[in-house]
């Protein structure tokens, strides 16, 4: 899909269908004042008849009105007052489904006087381009009859001339992230028999070959075994899939800049091991690569924008599978950090990938450093499918992530990270268990990893209830937390 913005009269322009808010009590804002004059009223008389009152995401479409060169215009309800981010994309998800059922190539949207609380004209042009964006978004490469192609081409925003610079940049930014988060859906949606690590490997080897500015290192299993990681091997060791450390290094700044460094959780498939999962559900674990696949994404949205940062993005990818050579509950690893780790259950895999990723992490020195992984069912328990959690040892650093979530509206909610919740990983044998019991377990998990970034300000992201949507005819990954991680890296710019 083409987007563009443009400063032009509405009621000047050809084109399919021009999209037009109408408020609640049926009225119109300037921009459709001058559009119902250009059609001497016919916009008036419509609202008179009341088949449109006005609510936010009412649709009303015409055809054919005189003195318009736009061949249908389509009303959109827009409320009274103030839209939040919620309404505003229910809005837009209203507009797209009347216009993915037209003919027409091309629609003009004229939403710019919609009001959305807290957002200015860039923030609004983000939101409503992400969520265009993302209703476009179709994964059938594995049907053999394919969705048929769609008439729509191009959307054009119109913008005022005093905001048209804001909304051109809230435009870029915008189809840069929905991008990313296109790239990061389409490897969770990947079947699991396709998408293993040393997939994801050629996909980073790939990415590398098309910008000069990116350098790529894979570190396979020889490499982990040279540097003591331990722990990630333990997870693979059960499968016919070798495991991978991906690493890319993203030069936009200044060679001597520190760089900011993102870690992904890239479990391909994950049985749980040894402690086997259920099998209800178990397809969906193919998404247990959620984290890494949105560094993928995050890396892409950065590298369409070309951001003038330092980026190093850390991949920890594995399969977790149980056979005669899989770890077992009692095993006692040693990781890259010198700490043994006894694995009380091996489906707490996901922590064990990562504390020797972020060990290798550090030594690049970043400026911060975030993880992010689909790791505890508790998340989802505690936060349900709408917000991430976030914990970390560093208070800036939490308050950033916060409030970038909040201005990409891709939000995430700080848990506690208290001394207390560190003495359930206690181990008679070993430095530390790998689970902290029944307890507070999305907590433990970040306690866990915490033991192993004491040197460098670090977050987590627990995305286990926002990577994916389970079940029913909706299935499949969001493209969470690139909006959110984009946003961070943003406003590091500042």
């Amino acid at each position: 899909m083409q987007f563009q913005v443009k400063s032009a009269h509405a009621e000047t322009l050809k084109t399919a269908t021009l999209v037009l808010a109408v408020g609640e009590g049926r009225k119109l804002g300037n921009t459709a004042k001058a559009v119902d004059s250009a059609c001497a009223g016919a916009i008036s008389a419509v609202l008179k008849r009341g088949d449109i009152a006005g609510k936010p995401g009412q649709t009303l479409l015409l055809h054919s009105l005189p003195g318009l060169k736009a061949e249908r215009v389509l009303l959109v309800g827009c409320g009274k007052g103030e839209l939040g981010d919620r309404q505003y994309r229910k809005l837009a998800g209203s507009v797209l489904g009347i216009l993915k059922g037209l003919a027409g190539n091309d629609a003009v949207l004229a939403l710019d006087e919609i009001k959305v609380k807290g957002r200015n004209a860039y923030g609004k042009a983000r939101l409503l381009i992400e969520s265009l964006a993302d209703g476009l978004y179709q994964f059938d490469q594995f049907k053999s009859e394919k969705a048929e192609p769609r008439a729509l081409k191009k959307i054009t925003l119109l913008a005022d001339k005093a905001h048209l610079a804001d909304i051109e940049r809230g435009s870029l930014h915008a189809q840069a992230i929905a991008s990313g988060m296109a790239f990061t859906r389409d490897l969770g949606n990947l079947p699991p028999n396709l998408c293993h690590p040393s997939y994801l490997a050629e996909q980073a080897k790939t990415l590398g070959k098309a910008h000069k500015n990116l350098k790529v290192e894979i570190l396979d299993e020889k490499k982990l075994k040279e540097l003591g990681a331990g722990a990630f091997l333990a997870v693979g060791q059960g499968s016919a899939q070798p495991p991978r450390m991906i690493v890319m290094h993203y030069q936009g700044g200044k060679k001597d800049e520190q760089p900011f460094a993102l870690v992904g959780k890239g479990i391909t498939f994950d049985t749980g091991g040894i402690s086997i999962k259920p099998a209800a559900g178990m397809d969906e674990m193919k998404y247990d690569m959620g984290g890494a696949a949105s560094v993928f994404g995050t890396l892409k949205a950065v590298l369409e924008l070309q951001l003038p940062i330092n980026l190093v993005c850390l991949l920890a990818c594995a399969e977790n599978m149980p056979s005669g050579s899989a770890t077992r509950p009692g095993d006692i690893v040693t990781t890259m950090s010198g700490q043994t780790v006894e694995i009380l259950n091996t489906d707490a895999e996901g922590r064990l990938v990562l504390c020797d990723t972020l060990t290798y992490a550090q030594r690049f020195n970043p400026r911060t450093l975030i993880d992010i992984a689909t790791l505890t069912g508790a998340c989802v328990v505690a936060l349900g499918a709408h917000t991430s959690g976030l914990l970390g040892n560093n208070d800036a650093l939490i308050k950033q992530l916060l409030k970038a979530g909040e201005a990409a509206d891709d939000r995430a909610w700080q848990l506690p990270l208290f001394d207390e919740y560190q003495e359930q990983l206690d181990s008679p044998f070993a430095d530390i268990a790998n689970i902290g019991g029944p307890k507070a377990g999305t907590i433990t998990a970040a306690c866990f990893l915490s033991r192993f970034t004491k040197d460098v300000h670090w977050a987590h992201l627990d995305i286990a209830g926002t990577a994916w949507i389970s079940g029913g005819k909706d299935k499949g990954a969001t493209g969470r937390p690139v909006p959110l991680l984009t946003q961070y890296l943003l406003d590091q710019l500042k």
